[in-house]
């Protein structure tokens, strides 16, 4: 059974993020079952992004005594060879790639907040990041066919969709944290016992939507949408706004809903009256910066490392699986019947099953029609960008401008089109070049 193995060998793509190494490997090194039995295999194609994810993980290996090997390469097929599980943490282009991103839209006259999953940034960070996703995909397939690829990287709607479709690899699950975050912030608000509440939690990454919120099997619509009414200041969120109107709360941030939706970002009284932070992930990846820069520093003293357990899913999963305990995650994989309302070949957020029998995904039927309606608003533009890279087809790259909601009220056709004809430009070094003129 895979959970006997006695060696557990985790490769990180993109190993020099920030976020996710520190925190999955403090947290595998936290288990006492997978001590001694762990090796991280560490891949970035910065060697000075390489180094510093080698002296970090060695560091936490020691201040844990986790006794886990640790390799590093800048070959991503060597990482890969006997790899059990795969984590996925790139960003393709980096800061300034993200800059281009919002800098350009910009000039048009278009706003954006995360601009990492729909709207135009969350295009072109698909178009660049598809190809390595495939890549990657394409690697595992014939170096660790029965690896986990467990991916963190955004856009998550659109990476496991092209890696399927693009590659002779299925294992992979998308995991984000924005479900986990809306149920624990649900409960919250309305003061109900964790231990006691259930959710049905569906739809696509960033537009999941909460499809049951009980306690004891009893709805607790009714209490949030009282604690709503009493509040002026969450009537002031895109995503009451849009529970509201549609009936079911959504998982994904106001800052980061108000673009995938026509409604807000066009409207200067409505970026005031809903608080929309425009720009807001240029000032996350800027402290990203100044924390990579921390953290440098204290890996480079002798203090100990101020190392913090996270919970963090990737983790999570690889502990179900090698220990037989079962949890609950959210996982994005092909649809295949899960959603019933929604086209199989697409990537879902749906609940999932983790134990030693590997990945459930578990089916939820139809979605209301409404909720339904708003994915495939999504789905259009993420089943573009796809086809775009896979096809080789720039048509598809206006196409999917064309139909972005946030983009399609805020410009005309050729303000769309001359948009994209300047991004493909600034991008051209990491496009495909089917792509390029």
């Amino acid at each position: 059974m895979e959970h006997l193995r006695a060696v557990i060998k985790v490769a990180f793509i993109g190993a020099g993020s920030v976020e996710f190494t520190r925190n999955v490997v403090t947290d595998l090194c936290s288990y006492p079952e997978l001590n001694g039995r762990l090796h991280f295999a560490l891949h970035d194609i910065s060697a000075e992004r390489l180094s510093w994810a080698d002296r970090l993980t060695r560091r936490i290996v020691a201040q844990t005594g986790a006794k886990a090997e640790v390799s590093t390469t800048l070959a991503r097929r060597e990482a890969l060879r006997g790899a059990a599980y795969v984590v996925n943490e790139i960003q393709v282009g980096g800061y300034a790639a993200t800059r281009l991103d919002f800098d350009i839209p910009a000039r048009y006259g278009v706003r954006q907040t995360i601009a990492d999953t729909l709207g135009i940034g969350g295009i072109f960070r698909g178009l660049r990041t598809i190809p390595v996703a495939v890549g990657l995909g394409q690697d595992m397939a014939e170096v660790c066919p029965e690896a986990y690829l467990l991916t963190y990287t955004n856009p998550m709607a659109m990476l496991p969709w092209a890696v399927y479709e693009g590659t002779g690899f299925s294992r992979v699950y998308g995991l984000c944290h924005s479900v986990r975050d809306t149920e624990a912030f649900l409960t919250g608000l309305v003061g109900a016992d964790p231990e006691r509440v259930s959710f049905v939690t569906a739809g696509f990454n960033h537009q999941a939507f909460v499809l049951r919120f009980e306690q004891d099997g009893e709805s607790l619509y009714p209490k949030l949408a009282t604690v709503i009414e009493e509040s002026p200041e969450l009537r002031r969120r895109v995503r009451v706004e849009l529970y509201r109107r549609f009936g079911y709360f959504p998982t994904e941030s106001s800052e980061h809903s108000a673009e995938y939706v026509p409604w807000f970002m066009r409207h200067d009284g409505q970026v005031s009256r809903y608080r929309i932070f425009v720009g807001d992930y240029l000032e996350r990846s800027e402290e990203n910066l100044r924390e990579l820069a921390a953290l440098e520093q204290a890996i480079s003293s002798e203090e100990p490392l101020g190392l913090e357990l996270a919970n963090e899913l990737a983790s999570l999963f690889i502990h179900s699986v090698e220990t037989g305990q079962e949890r609950g995650l959210h996982v994005n994989v092909r649809n295949g019947g899960l959603i019933s309302s929604l086209p199989d070949e697409c990537c879902v957020e749906v609940p999932c099953r983790v134990g030693s029998f590997g990945a459930r995904p578990q089916p939820v039927g139809a979605l209301p029609p409404q909720l339904a309606a708003l994915n495939r608003t999504f789905l259009n533009v993420v089943e573009l960008t796809v086809r775009a890279v896979l096809d080789g087809c720039r048509d598809h790259v206006y196409q999917a401008a064309l139909l972005d909601p946030n983009t399609a009220a805020t410009l005309t056709v050729d303000q769309t089109v001359a948009m994209c004809d300047d991004l493909l430009e600034a991008h051209r070094e990491v496009l495909p070049p089917a792509l390029l003129r």
